[in-house]
């Protein structure tokens, strides 16, 4: 499961064994300025959606990159069973590769509140 980290001006998530095979990475570093969005999901794994590269197992774990030959492209790291972080960004701040991040963890509700915290901060 992915960890994720908050500072005044980075969301640094870093990728675990099987998750950096398949998101092709080991660490994510995005600036807060290019968050748009930021919510708490439920059900995570329906969030990917579109073309992929990377591994599904259906209902129990989605991870890599989907929406791969159009629509938002998506970095997922997804189980089933755990809430997840659900941030929308804005490709063009910072230079993000992704439109989205759909991220699972039994400690999503405070990772949400922490970043929309920060965001908060910033404005």
């Amino acid at each position: 499961m992915a960890s994720v980290m908050v500072t005044n001006d980075v969301i640094d998530i870093r990728f675990t064994g099987w998750e950096r095979v398949w998101t092709g990475r080991d660490q994510l570093a995005l600036p807060l300025t290019a968050v748009r969005r930021v919510d708490l999901e439920e059900h995570p794994l329906r969030l990917a959606r579109g073309a992929r590269r990377g591994y599904a197992v259906s209902g129990f774990a989605k991870i890599g990159v989907w929406g791969v030959f159009g629509g938002p492209r998506q970095l997922v790291a997804a189980r089933r069973a755990e809430p997840g972080v659900h941030l929308v960004l804005d490709r063009s701040a910072g230079g993000a590769e992704f439109d989205e991040v759909v991220l699972s963890s039994p400690a999503a509700p405070g990772l949400v509140a922490t970043i929309k915290s920060a965001l908060a901060a910033r404005r």
